[in-house]
């Protein structure tokens, strides 16, 4: 894969390559994340859940990712 198919971005504070076009829950299921269990923050604004599979990562992007944890 060439470099210009890969965007730069920081996840949780640690860089990260991924692929050129993805969305926010396909950078997720690249990362090995499940979309559904997690809360998500993009340039310091929440996203909506329901907006993860339409909304385009771009280069330089920085993501904050909270997994949710059951208990009981």
């Amino acid at each position: 894969m060439s470099t210009d198919t890969l965007l730069n971005v920081t996840v949780n504070g640690d860089s990260r390559r991924v692929g050129a076009g993805a969305t926010i829950a396909g950078m997720l299921r690249e990362l090995g994340i499940d979309p559904k269990r997690v809360a998500v923050e993009r340039n310091l604004a929440i996203v909506p859940k329901s907006t993860l599979e339409d909304v385009p990562v771009e280069d330089g992007d920085q993501f904050e990712i909270v997994h949710f944890v059951g208990g009981g």
